[in-house]
């Protein structure tokens, strides 16, 4: 295939950036879309000229930092994928694709693709986690039982890579669904009841203080979920919030 590439290229974070075009050949339908990112870097260096900056790690859809804007989608045309697992026999000889880093105001441009999510750290740091008294006198987690229903749901939440592709698709830059996923994933066992109101407040407050906005009720972020995370996480996480207000 040949394609027309229109690539947002960006310094640093102080720098203004813009949209570059670049012509590309040979590729083929089986090569992915970062090993496409791959063949034009090479190009690129072989001229003498800056490669195009881009985040990535495993390659196998598992660590999330890909997070590309394609042709206006989080991770591309397809679903349940992420940009790694994208395959260039979606698009055809002759197509323009544009290619950008997430866009929102808690996820700063580090250089041309490859944005900070930090933030998505702090919020982990601030709940995240279940204390656990590691002193010798630990219990088993298979001793206490846990409903069917309610670990596969815990298993479903757990799921969430933190790609940001939520955020992305988001009109609001919302991270509702990345937290929620992080706040069910403990509501939904045992282990995680001692600390819950803790846990929900301080996630959302941290939340709001990275400069996310609020959920817009349309969806966007779950079709665009590489991994399916379910809406109704959100829906528990404010019942979670509601709770822990009431009781102070």
């Amino acid at each position: 295939m040949n394609l027309t590439l229109k690539i947002w290229r960006q310094k640093d974070a102080k720098s203004q950036g813009k949209m570059v075009d670049y012509q590309i050949s040979g590729i083929e339908g089986d090569m992915s879309f970062l090993e496409m990112l791959d063949v034009l870097n090479e190009d690129l260096i072989s001229k003498g000229e800056e490669p195009v900056v881009f985040d990535h790690d495993c390659r196998e859809g598992i660590c999330g930092s890909c997070s590309l804007q394609i042709n206006g989608e989080p991770h591309g045309p397809d679903r349940l994928i992420t940009t790694c697992q994208l395959h260039m026999r979606k698009f055809n000889d002759g197509d323009t694709i544009y290619i950008e880093p997430f866009r929102a105001k808690a996820f700063p441009v580090v250089k041309d693709l490859m944005i900070d999510r930090s933030a998505f750290d702090r919020i982990q740091h601030a709940g995240g986690y279940i204390s656990v008294n590691t002193s010798g006198n630990t219990m088993d987690a298979n001793a206490i039982p846990v409903n069917k229903h309610d670990a596969d749901d815990s298993f479903a939440a757990a799921t969430c890579i933190g790609c940001g592709a939520c955020v992305a698709a988001c009109k609001n830059a919302s991270a509702m669904l990345f937290t929620s996923a992080k706040v069910s994933q403990f509501a939904l066992l045992p282990q995680g009841q001692v600390e819950a109101s803790e846990r929900v407040m301080a996630m959302v407050n941290q939340m709001d203080a990275e400069g996310f906005g609020n959920c817009t009720n349309t969806g966007a972020c779950e079709i665009e979920c590489p991994k399916g995370i379910s809406l109704e996480n959100i829906a528990r996480m404010n019942r979670e919030y509601l709770k822990a207000s009431v009781k102070g």
